[in-house]
């Protein structure tokens, strides 16, 4: 769903009313997604978005798509400023719409049956789909705008990172944040420890990859990973006072981020070399690694009561 609106905060959540003018052109190219809710506010350039994914909550492939739809036409938007149209997206949220769970992360079912396939190129294409993604995110598409991760429920492993790769990051403290992949012999393999060594350190990016446990919303904020911990349900808001604070030396502020990417680069080729590792990896799991992964997934459908693939 796409809503042209100007976003109004409501009891603390974001309510889109209708929008006077016409619709900009690069609006129309997200205009039918189907697991991402997207609200653009037109008076004040902020693209809102809302993952929905069908089935799990995790990074499907029809997320995944949706999410690279919208990155594409944000960069269209700016494309279409030099062109007359001056309707370009300032800011880009990434929240959920599920109560609770921001994103549970990789699609675990469909990891164990491509393992259990042996299909290396399926496995790849996925790995390959999402950290082209992460990468436009992480650089910004090279575009004066600034990314906040909305999280306002768990955040885990694909679902850390999403947020990890993101300008900003805006937690609610009932948010939590882990990176279990270890507990079935594997490692995180979308950005997390390119995106947590230039937050952190080395050392303590591998703690966090290694450690399997669940970390508060306010020990991250602690550790410097979250930007901004918000009280329950005031997420929105809080975003958006951070959206002020930020316009107020957003020259600057953009300059900055584009200052972090020259001392501390994050490359495609880093990404995909990792993710490529990750791969070889995952294709390495025996029977036991498998039946460890198969719990977290039936936890999973617990959770959300999706039937068992």
């Amino acid at each position: 769903m796409l809503t042209y609106a100007r976003t109004q905060i409501v009891d603390n959540a974001s309510v889109p009313h209708p929008s006077a003018g016409p619709q900009p052109s690069w609006l129309s190219s997200i205009s039918s997604l189907r697991e991402l809710d997207v609200y653009y506010d037109a008076e004040e350039k902020i693209l809102w978005q809302y993952m929905k994914p069908d089935g799990r909550p995790s990074f499907t492939p029809g997320l995944i798509k949706d999410c690279t739809a919208v990155i594409d036409a944000v960069e269209r938007s700016h494309m279409l400023r030099g062109e007359g149209e001056a309707d370009a997206v300032q800011y880009m949220i990434l929240g959920s719409s599920l109560p609770g769970i921001y994103n549970l992360g990789g699609d675990l079912a469909r990891f164990r049956t491509l393992i259990e396939r042996r299909d290396r190129d399926a496995l790849r294409d996925y790995a390959h789909s999402c950290v082209h993604a992460q990468y436009r995110r992480a650089i910004r598409m090279n575009l004066p705008i600034c990314t906040i991760a909305l999280v306002q429920g768990d955040a885990l492993g694909g679902g850390f990172e999403v947020a990890l790769s993101h300008d900003l990051i805006v937690a609610e403290q009932r948010a939590k944040f882990g990176l279990p992949e270890i507990l079935f012999n594997l490692f995180p393999g979308m950005g997390a420890f390119s995106f947590l060594s230039r937050r952190l350190d080395a050392a303590r990016a591998e703690r966090l990859m290694t450690s399997g446990r669940l970390y508060s919303a306010g020990e991250m904020h602690e550790m410097g990973v979250v930007d901004v911990l918000a009280p329950d349900g005031e997420g929105v808001s809080a975003v958006m006072d951070l959206i002020g604070r930020h316009r107020r030396a957003a020259k600057a502020r953009n300059a900055i981020s584009r200052l972090r990417q020259m001392v501390s680069p994050i490359t495609h080729q880093e990404l995909i070399d990792i993710t490529d590792l990750w791969v070889e990896t995952a294709l390495s799991l025996d029977a036991r690694d498998l039946r460890k992964m198969s719990h977290l997934v039936a936890a999973q459908d617990r959770r959300t009561a999706v039937p068992a693939a």
